[in-house]
Parts: C-alpha cells; sequence; structure tokens
C-alpha cells in the first residue's frame, strides 16, 4: 500500500515536493495513525528554509502538530486502541519533570526536526509520542494544541502558576498569543493584547481581551491602564531587544515567558528592571506531555475554541507556508479529510 507525504529534498520551499511512498506498518510498541489535519508553526517555516540549526536527513518530513486517529497497533501497543482519536507530542521522550540534557547539550529533539515530521497521509510512531484528542474538538482544531496551544498552557499554567485576579499580556494574535488570551480568561485574569493592526485588536477583543492595545507605544498604555502597576505575566513573543519593553511593562515580582525570537536571539534588557522589581525572566519550549494531558482536559472543561484562520487542502501547503509568512490570526491548518 502506498501513501502521499510532503519530503524536502534539500532546505528551501523549492525542495518541497508531494511524493508517493510505502504507506508504514507499526513496529512493536507502536501505533499507526491516519493523518486528519496537521497545524502549521512559524518554526516550520525556518526548518523548511534552513533547518533550524539541524542537519536533516533529506528527504525528509517537515511538520510537528497532527490530528488524527489510529487505525493499526503494533505488537505491545497497548496505550491507545484502534479508531481512538489522539494529537502528537511535540518533544517526543519528555513525559513529565525535567527534560533530560545539559548546560553543553541543551534538549530540544522535537518533531518535524530531529525526528522525522507528520505532513503525511499516515505515521507510524511510538505510542508514547501521543495524546487523546480532546472530545470537544474536531481535527483542525485539536491538532492546534501540540505546540501553540501547550506553549501558552506551559508558560501560564505549568509554570507561571496563573491565578484568578492575575493580569496577561500577549504580543500580537498568533496562535501562541490567541491561545494564551483564552487560557488566561479561563482562568479568570485581566488579559491586554499587542497589535500593530486595528482589525486585529478588534477581533481580539471580540475574543475577550480585556485591553487590547496599539503596538506602537504599548508599554506606556499598559503603566497608564494599570495606574503603573505593571502586569503579572507577559507572554513575549518578539524576543530579541524587546526584551527591555517587556521589563518596563512587567509588575514587580511579575514574570515574563520568553517564546518567541521574532527579534533576534541575542536578548537585550535593563538588568535595573530585572532586579528591582524582582521578576522572574522564564524560557518555554513548549511543555512536556503530562500538562498536555491537562491542557485537553482544560480544553474539554471550558468549552475553549482554538482560533482558526485558515484552513488549506493538503495539496495546498505551499501557499499556507506562504500565509504563515503574512502572518495569521491565529492558526493556520493544512487539513488532508
Amino acid at each position: 500500500m502506498t501513501m502521499t507525504r510532503w519530503e524536502m529534498t534539500d532546505y528551501g520551499r523549492a525542495n518541497l515536493r508531494l511524493a508517493c511512498v510505502p504507506r508504514p506498518e507499526p513496529r512493536a510498541g507502536e501505533v499507526l495513525v491516519k493523518v486528519a489535519a496537521v497545524a502549521l508553526n512559524y518554526r516550520d517555516k525556518l526548518v523548511i528554509d534552513n533547518g533550524l540549526g539541524t542537519h536533516l536527513p533529506f528527504p525528509f518530513t517537515p511538520g510537528s502538530d497532527l490530528a488524527g486517529t489510529v487505525v493499526a497497533t503494533g505488537a505491545g501497543a497497548t496505550r491507545f486502541a484502534v479508531g481512538e482519536r489522539v494529537i502528537s507530542v511535540f518533544f517526543p521522550g519528555w513525559i513529565d519533570g525535567s527534560y533530560a540534557g545539559s548546560a553543553a547539550n541543551p534538549p530540544g529533539a522535537a518533531l518535524g526536526g530531529n525526528y522525522p515530521g507528520v505532513l503525511a497521509e499516515y505515521v507510524a510512531m511510538p505510542e508514547d509520542w501521543f495524546v487523546a484528542a480532546p472530545h470537544s474538538l474536531d481535527p483542525v482544531a485539536a491538532s492546534t494544541l501540540t505546540c501553540a496551544g501547550l506553549t501558552a498552557w506551559f508558560a501560564l499554567v505549568e509554570q507561571g502558576r496563573l491565578k484568578a485576579g492575575a493580569s496577561v499580556l500577549v504580543q500580537g494574535t498568533g496562535g501562541v498569543a490567541l491561545f494564551g488570551l483564552q487560557i488566561a480568561k479561563a482562568h479568570g485574569a485581566t488579559v491586554f493584547v499587542t497589535s500593530g493592526d486595528a482589525a486585529k485588536r478588534e477581533r481580539a477583543a471580540a475574543l475577550g481581551a480585556d485591553h487590547a492595545i496599539a503596538r506602537d507605544g504599548w508599554v506606556e498604555t499598559v503603566h497608564r491602564l494599570t495606574a503603573d502597576r505593571g502586569v503579572d505575566h507577559i507572554l513575549d513573543i518578539v524576543g530579541g531587544a524587546h526584551l527591555a519593553r517587556s521589563l518596563e511593562a512587567v509588575a514587580v515580582q511579575g514574570r515574563i515567558a520568553l517564546i518567541g525570537v521574532i527579534d533576534g536571539v541575542e536578548l537585550a534588557g535593563a538588568a535595573r528592571h530585572l532586579m528591582l522589581k524582582n521578576a522572574v525572566v522564564q524560557g518555554i519550549r513548549v511543555g512536556h506531555r503530562r500538562a498536555l494531558d491537562d491542557l485537553v482536559r482544560a480544553i474539554d472543561a471550558n468549552a475553549i475554541q482554538p482560533v482558526i484562520d485558515r484552513r488549506y487542502a493538503f495539496d495546498a501547503l505551499p501557499a499556507a507556508l506562504d500565509h504563515l509568512d503574512r502572518g495569521a490570526f491565529g492558526k493556520i491548518v493544512v487539513t488532508l479529510d
């Protein structure tokens, strides 16, 4: 039996192609999953463009965030039954607690990078690389939880211990930011959203943002709206020198979850803001499987519906990547059903 998958024969989008290959069979401890949807991340664009620092074995299939259905199990695989709906785990092997690694060799082996990706009709992978999908979401919505949803959850709930009444600021209106908005509101927080697009600010307000503010002068606006107190939690999607502005806006004993590197990988900021405020800057790299299970339960309990900007057919991946370049309000998802 054969199937179709996206393959890279070298770095760069010009080297992406649809290929017909043998359908995999699940080995011992594996499950075969029929893929229904794959959510795209900014990271996927970087992996396709240059490997994101990883030496990829070509041909290579990108993508990390799938939702699908188990259609066969290998010997000894008992975690899921045939017919169960699942979503992928971004960091295979990180079940809970600390991620194995060292100062010299930090952890980071993820699907669609160090491991083969999921932009394929079928994938055969170890059963531990999946969790049960939410009952309340269709596959397109469920696929968005693996990276963007879990990143926001891990920053605010797992690491941030978000409490009702706290204030949260998210930068932009991409997938992580809007999940941050929805998760924060579900926890009873006051939410600030920054965006340079007035129409997107209106849409963020419609989703529940208490304050949707312009990107220009956002720190001064936060100071004014909070009577100079600042905000308790900031999801910093921009990184680089922009961290300095987050340090100005964060409250005393507040937290900044550093998530993005849009403004570069070298950080900058005034030490006095960090020290005098006794603030915490927490690096976030998605999260572990147990936290993803927690997020799935929270999604079902709170009826959270991920924001999907647009769905693309499987063979329209190049157009979906172009949309990713332009920026999305929420998530972009490639569908196979």
